[in-house]
């Protein structure tokens, strides 16, 4: 259990929780282990939940479709670090393979565990997704600021707006 509280109070991710908001949010968590080697999750999965690494190393593999000549791109993580978090609060499928680079031990926070926090502490789970929106955001200035280096801002921007405005997205954004 100290590993585990541990993971929770350092978790850059929850860091806007008091530590009594942190404290409850690790009774929704649970504790999973793989074996070196072992996939947790690949490329087009559905996103389920997220996870925060107690022990071990993980490496998220990013593989790039229409690069079939470049190698994947890849990104080593270790504890308190947390990765899938996006899963949580939006319907997207996983961009990433993510394989145990070591035996890990991880806590997984899964939507079901969501939904009976935000029944039972609304304020802890408005705070989980104020910082989901912040992630989600900053990843989105990053890619958008990216985006308009490569192929100009017109376009760049033009992709946003569209599909927003596109009448065929079917999310109910308008």
């Amino acid at each position: 259990m100290k590993k585990k509280s541990q993971i929770i109070f350092n978790s850059r991710f929850l860091q806007n929780l008091t530590i009594l908001e942190r404290s409850e949010f690790l009774q929704y968590c649970h504790r999973r282990k793989y074996k070196k080697n072992e996939y947790i999750y690949y490329k087009g999965d559905p996103g389920t939940g997220m996870y925060f690494i107690e022990e071990g190393k993980v490496e998220l593999i990013l593989e790039v479709e229409s690069d079939q000549d470049q190698s994947p791109y890849s990104y080593v993580i270790e504890a308190p670090e947390s990765f899938g978090a996006l899963s949580i609060g939006y319907e997207i499928r996983r961009i990433s393979n993510v394989k145990c680079l070591t035996d890990c031990t991880l806590l997984g926070f899964f939507k079901p565990d969501f939904e009976t926090l935000k029944n039972r502490h609304p304020v802890i789970a408005v705070k989980f997704m104020e910082t989901l929106a912040m992630v989600a955001m900053k990843q989105l200035e990053i890619v958008t600021n990216e985006l308009k280096n490569q192929v100009g801002v017109k376009h760049a921007l033009s992709l946003q707006f569209e599909s927003l405005m596109n009448p065929n997205n079917n999310d109910g954004l308008l």
